[in-house]
């Protein structure tokens, strides 16, 4: 017989949250493989000691930034409505169940006004890192870097026109040596001394969002983006470095420095990368040969010539020589090397004029054909090659496995799609937390298990 149901909200019960919450939940297994207890000595020197109100305990507010970013609540007002009503998150905050729960303004306001210009955020995340490393998670021989962009919180409507300099490279001193010592090589006079300045170029730039970076790329949507450039580990994908750029700033230009500060702060003793064709360049193939590491880079397509014209391929390097034999059986050779680190090689103008192949290799007044090659080329066509030996076809084709992966999750399930918040520190911030969020639920769910997979 059907009966109408009672209401039964109102019985009183005798329950703890212990029982409440299911023992295979994903917080439990955080809770019992993660030490939190470091966030606390890291934000106390924010805090007055012995003046004010009683502030809202940081680990507790660490925690509950997590618990937005693990399970992709991307609204603080939307996790502060989540945290009342779910007894999973309040047992791992350590609230009852009778318990107020803090305004979404006290997680906006200390964000703003405690942290905004501080770097906790990076402090917390390396924390992470540091203890997956010592549950032996992470082994630092083999890491791969790649970016994602965010779409910026921004109007990609309102915007003005503006001359900005592009990002200054890493190996910008370096190159400065090189091309000294190339010229005294050839016995060609030093360049005059100059500070090498930033190419210019008009962009747009946002009226919301001043530090976002307009992106144009193929198959990109364009618009005010964010650059989100992760490295992680190749052994289980824990991220061990995320920063933070806009979005017209070139992969390669801060790669260097962010791997040296992953060897110096963690100890990587790195032994190999794997990096997509973007990192396919002669600073970074230079910069990995001097480190002694082994870089695996994705074939990047050299641009197309016009309709017609000859390839630079056509034209066959002979090293011992120092120059370009072009089709013909012409040696072009060495003129000067240029600000840039570009080494000029030039044909003979009297060979070239009767040549029959002329209107296909230049279109300049002058018959004469130049062929640029980089001071660090040599390191480039090293580099190159390990694309295609069994141990780098192995390590390029776990990309998709690590960082990308990594990239996958981020989006999909931690809401990384979107900037949170205006402003590149801000970004960063967003960033940083996500990626300790990503890592601290890899750890907890690696330790869960009964055995860990072989090193890489």
């Amino acid at each position: 017989m059907l009966r109408t149901p009672s209401p039964i909200q109102t019985a009183l019960e005798m329950v703890t949250l212990e029982e409440l919450v299911p023992q295979d939940h994903l917080l439990r297994k955080i809770e019992a493989v993660i030490d939190f207890s470091f966030i606390h000595p890291l934000t106390a020197p924010l805090y007055s000691a012995d003046n004010g109100r009683p502030p809202l305990d940081p680990t507790l507010m660490f925690k509950a930034l997590f618990l937005g970013y693990l399970f992709g609540i991307r609204s603080e007002r939307q996790l502060v409505r989540e945290i009342q009503v779910n007894v999973a998150y309040r047992w791992f905050l350590g609230l009852k169940l009778t318990d107020g729960v803090f305004d979404a303004s006290t997680l906006s306001q200390n964000r703003r006004r405690r942290y905004d210009n501080t770097t906790i955020a990076q402090d917390i995340f390396d924390q992470i890192v540091l203890q997956a490393i010592e549950h032996g998670l992470v082994d630092g021989t083999v890491l791969y870097t790649d970016s994602t962009h965010l779409k910026a919180n921004a109007n990609k409507n309102k915007y003005d026109l503006k001359v900005v300099a592009k990002s200054r490279s890493d190996y910008w001193d370096a190159l400065d040596r090189a091309i000294e010592d190339d010229r005294a090589e050839h016995d060609l006079k030093p360049l005059k001394a100059r500070e090498r300045q930033p190419v210019e170029k008009s962009t747009k730039v946002s009226r919301t969002d001043p530090e976002s970076g307009y992106m144009v790329r193929d198959g990109k949507p364009k618009g005010f983006f964010y650059l989100d450039h992760r490295t992680v580990d190749g052994r289980l994908g824990i991220i061990t470095d995320t920063y933070t750029t806009p979005a017209n700033v070139h992969d390669s230009v801060v790669y260097l420095g962010r791997l040296d500060r992953q060897c110096e702060r963690f100890q990587f003793d790195v032994a190999a990368v794997g990096l997509d064709a973007g990192y396919a360049t002669a600073g970074i193939a230079k910069g990995l040969e001097d480190r002694q590491i082994m870089g695996v880079t994705g074939y990047r397509n050299p641009s197309r010539p016009r309709p017609g014209m000859m390839r630079k391929s056509r034209f066959v390097w002979e090293g011992q020589s120092d120059g370009y034999r072009c089709p013909e059986g012409q040696l072009l050779g060495y003129s000067t090397t240029d600000r840039n680190g570009y080494r000029q090689y030039k044909s003979d103008p009297n060979v070239c004029r009767d040549c029959a192949l002329l209107s296909s290799c230049t279109t300049a007044q002058k018959p004469q054909r130049v062929i640029t090659r980089h001071v660090w080329q040599d390191s480039r066509d090293r580099v190159d090659a390990l694309r295609l030996t069994p141990q780098g076809k192995a390590i390029y084709k776990r990309r998709k496995e690590t960082v990308e992966r990594s990239f996958a999750d981020a989006k999909q399930l931690h809401g990384h799609r979107y900037a949170r918040f205006r402003g590149r520190k801000r970004v960063a911030f967003q960033c940083l937390i996500a990626a300790a969020a990503q890592n601290i639920k890899k750890i907890a769910l690696a330790m869960t298990r009964e055995s860990l997979p072989a090193l890489a």
